[in-house]
């Protein structure tokens, strides 16, 4: 797995024939939050853009991997409308230049999960707590396998992948051997991460 900032020039040869993932943590806009969130969120991905443009000088985008998606086409960029613009303008520039979006979710265990992810939120009693921890945990982990599935399976020998999912997944996967893995992480990206911690001490 290679930090961006590890390699100042990546050169194309050195790269040459083998399956690469370019993996981007997915930061989600706020609603109503500070001009202080929306600052750092606007500079975190636009940071990605030009970390993702100094990537591909070892191989173009050829396939997108994003979370959330388990439809094709015009819905699914229907769906990152709705939920995150700044990753929809980089997919949809990624699709102007020839690379194809797939689902990576599957229906069967997205749709339970984000139940069960909602669940967790509203939930009082540590015993329910526990239970609902439970099945959120156990759907995750099928959920993540599957994303592991579809990306084993539709990136091809020498072609590069974009992969757009929260860290926190991402890091729960154990990517092929064959699979080289840059993780795209822009300096504002901690700065994010802090704002994000400070603002949960203020409400626990």
């Amino acid at each position: 797995m290679v930090e961006l900032g590890q390699i100042e020039k990546p050169t194309a040869e050195s790269f040459a024939g083998k399956r690469k993932l370019y993996c981007i943590p997915n930061v989600f806009p706020v609603e109503d939050a500070p001009d202080e969130y929306k600052e750092l969120f606007n500079k975190y991905w636009d940071e990605v853009i030009q970390q993702l443009e100094k990537l591909e000088a070892i191989g173009k985008v050829r396939k997108i991997f994003c979370e959330n998606i388990h439809v094709q086409g015009e819905e699914a960029l229907n769906i990152l409308a709705k939920i995150n613009e700044r990753a929809l303008q980089i997919i949809k520039k990624k699709i102007e230049e020839g690379a194809v979006l797939l689902p990576v979710e599957s229906e069967e265990n997205f749709g339970p999960f984000m139940d069960w992810g909602n669940c967790i939120r509203v939930v009082r009693t540590k015993e329910v707590f526990t239970k609902v921890l439970e099945f959120y945990t156990e759907l995750l982990d099928k959920r993540l396998q599957h994303i592991l599935e579809v990306i084993e399976s539709n990136l091809s020998e020498g072609e590069a992948g974009l992969f757009i999912i929260r860290d926190e997944d991402r890091v729960r996967l154990q990517f092929p051997k064959d699979i080289e893995v840059f993780l795209v992480t822009p300096p504002s990206y901690d700065s994010i991460l802090k704002w994000i911690r400070e603002k949960w001490k203020e409400i626990s």
